[in-house]
């Protein structure tokens, strides 16, 4: 009843369609700024700073009238593409995002609790506080009757000092625990405020106070030298943790798949907790010797799996020339004449590559196909990739505009032919977990096409590149279930019997920010904008 008036949220989907033209202008007129290839990587980060305003309650004018000395004229860019997209603050015009949705639910919830307080029971728990509109709701809702909010990892050996120091954001704001502190001073609390959950003894005291010690602020780590001495006795803290320094990223990969597969024979289950992909990747390959693979809770890339790789090699063909060397990728791919026929695809695809590479041509069109064909084995095949290649020389020049819609279908229509094969049959292009992912990330692309405008094929292929590479494959029906991949999320919330923190090095924990195109460290923190949490 609470939202029953307030307008559905648009998809994120869309709204990025909808800024991709906006930033595609702003790299016409700026082409200094940016590659046309990041086009959709920008349009994908300027929403999410949008989602960050919303959810933070961060009026766009607020961000315009920063004084910011600016000698480079980055800051006047921003400002400058900040106000082409002022519409989309005016939910008058345009219906709200996810985030700027959640905002208005929960101020109309909280409006409603000050006029008539729920009597019943209202627990959060587990929740950090890191966005601005869940802090909000931490907040009205530890103010109620019988409100309570359940705080997870609140570390309790921090001195109140540095709790107290806290309130300096520009040297303690990528700190874990400084989103607590943040939620504190909202309620005008202290760490001593704070009560623990339950009165049970921790595991390990002396390991917890080892841990805390470590990952102290950064500017009061000089504090080691004098606390570190009080810590007592730190092999039996540290018992049972072993530290392996790998010479070498595959070093510390065969070594974790080792552990691994040790943890399977001793019946035990074993999470690897990293937020490097590659090192999970390098794990998994290790592991693949022993034909074991892992639930990672990530998955795999959509745009690594074979449908993923296929439909970007299909759209690559319509903006490159064709290369013998692509098309004859293109046609190895295992989707490829799928419907029927394969060995004779596989066949014919060998013969091929054996006259290319002897005789040529480089770059092979249909009729160069039609006259390799001598036999009538070859001919039927040949006439069906011949006639896959005009369509695509006859089709829109990589630079010549056209509207999304239209790419969409054009390349779906493609990919879907080469994956049929000669025959015509039912593919497996959208079989498996894989494809099922895949043929819904492209529904969900065709259903917002319309908000895209007009676009090269150059610039579609990078965008259905990025589209396919945010999402994410899972199929757990094939992994071992003891064997673990956590992300820094997941694992909050679960255990294992072993516990190996992989990627323990600068730049991974905590991961290095990627940099931001609209906005500086310094402007958010002028802005009152929260940086992405750690």
């Amino acid at each position: 009843p609470v939202a029953i008036d307030v307008p559905p949220p648009v998809a994120s989907l869309r709204r990025r369609l909808e800024l991709a033209p906006l930033v595609g202008a702003l790299l016409d007129s700026q082409p200094d700024l940016a590659p046309r290839s990041a086009l959709y990587a920008l349009s994908d980060s300027l929403a999410k700073l949008m989602d960050e305003m919303h959810g933070e309650g961060v009026d766009p004018q607020t961000v315009l009238d920063l004084d910011v000395t600016d000698r480079s004229g980055h800051w006047a860019r921003t400002q400058e593409f900040i106000g082409i997209v002022l519409k989309y603050f005016d939910f008058a015009q345009e219906p709200p995002d996810v985030e700027a949705r959640q905002r208005m639910v929960i101020e109309r919830l909280i409006a409603r609790w000050s006029d008539a307080p729920p009597t019943h029971p209202i627990i959060i728990a587990g929740s950090t506080g890191s966005r601005g509109a869940t802090a909000m709701l931490m907040e009205a809702v530890s103010r109620l009757p019988q409100g309570a909010v359940i705080l997870p990892g609140v570390d309790y050996d921090l001195p109140p000092a540095i709790w107290d120091a806290m309130t300096d954001r520009r040297r303690f704001e990528d700190h874990p625990q400084y989103r607590f502190k943040l939620l504190m001073e909202r309620l005008d609390l202290s760490i001593s405020d704070i009560r623990p959950w339950d009165t049970t003894e921790p595991f390990s005291p002396a390991r917890n106070r080892v841990i805390s010690l470590s990952l102290r602020p950064a500017p009061v780590t000089d504090q080691w030298l004098k606390d570190g001495k009080e810590l007592g006795d730190l092999p039996s803290a540290m018992e049972n943790v072993t530290l392996v320094e790998a010479p070498s990223p595959r070093s510390e990969a065969e070594t974790i798949a080792l552990r691994l597969r040790a943890a399977m024979d001793e019946g035990i289950t074993a999470a690897l907790i990293t937020p490097d992909r590659m090192l999970t990747r390098q794990v998994a390959a290790a592991l693949d010797r022993w034909n074991v693979v892992p639930d990672d809770s990530a998955g795999q890339p959509l745009h690594l799996s074979a449908p993923g790789r296929l439909l970007r090699q299909v759209a690559g063909l319509r903006v490159d020339q064709i290369t013998g060397e692509s098309l004859l990728a293109l046609l190895k791919h295992p989707l490829v004449s799928s419907g029927g026929n394969r060995g004779d695809h596989v066949r014919l695809t060998n013969e091929l590559e054996l006259s290319i590479r002897k005789k040529g041509p480089a770059y092979p069109t249909g009729a160069d196909l039609r006259g390799w064909a001598e036999k009538d084995a070859q001919k039927d095949w040949a006439e069906w990739i011949a006639g896959l290649l005009d369509q695509i020389h006859s089709g829109p020049k990589p630079d010549d505009d056209l509207p999304l819609p239209d790419h969409v279908a054009q390349h779906l229509a493609l990919t879907e032919a080469f994956a049929a094969g000669p025959m015509g049959g039912e593919s497996g292009l959208w079989d498996e977990a894989a494809g099922r992912k895949a043929k819904a990330v492209m529904a969900d692309l065709t259903l917002h096409a319309e908000h895209g405008g007009a676009l090269s094929a150059r610039d579609y292929s990078g965008i259905v590149g990025s589209i396919l590479s945010g999402a994410e494959v899972r199929n757990p029906d094939i992994s071992h279930p003891n064997i673990l991949f956590w992300g820094t999320l997941e694992a909050r919330v679960q255990s294992a019997d072993l516990v190996i923190l992989g990627g323990m090095n600068d730049g991974t924990w905590p991961e290095t920010p990627t940099p931001d195109p609209w906005l500086n460290r310094d402007m958010r923190l002028k802005s009152g904008l929260l940086l992405p949490e750690r």
